[in-house]
């Protein structure tokens, strides 16, 4: 990974940054959000995962308890246009300021559309650790 995109964590002043991290609905394929979750503690962010089949209540209540800077998602089952807006919503009504983060398999004709529905930023399948630590830096930074 390139220096530069190291620093989810600032020197020791400043704390690194907090991502919830989580399988939302009936979705049971975590090897990639396991990888994510790697590739953001090896760059000092400090990762909350809760696994799978998780709601977006408990995400919320995560998100809250745990101060996170960002929510990360990872979709494999094709609910992500009806399960990502829900989820920003239900932060949004929860009156907390945390980007959502998706990851995927997102179809190129969805991004947009997530993104008009408040999805911070989309990633896909083969993101680097870069791309990874960018976008969540971007959306939460």
């Amino acid at each position: 990974m390139a220096d530069e995109m190291l620093p989810l964590a600032g020197d020791e002043t400043e704390a690194p940054m907090r991502i919830v991290l989580a399988k939302l609905g009936l979705d049971g394929h975590d090897r990639g959000l396991k990888v994510v979750a790697r590739m953001l503690r090896d760059a000092g962010a400090e990762v909350i995962y809760l696994g799978l089949r998780q709601t977006t209540a408990t995400i919320v209540a995560a998100a809250e308890q745990e101060d996170a800077d960002a929510i990360g998602l990872s979709m494999h089952n094709a609910g992500h246009l009806t399960l990502a807006p829900k989820m920003v919503q239900a932060v949004a009504d929860a009156g907390l300021d945390v980007p959502v983060i998706v990851g995927g398999i997102i179809p190129d004709d969805d991004v947009e559309v997530l993104r008009n529905a408040g999805v911070a930023a989309v990633l896909g399948p083969g993101s680097s650790a870069d791309d990874v630590v960018a976008a969540v830096r971007a959306s939460a930074g």
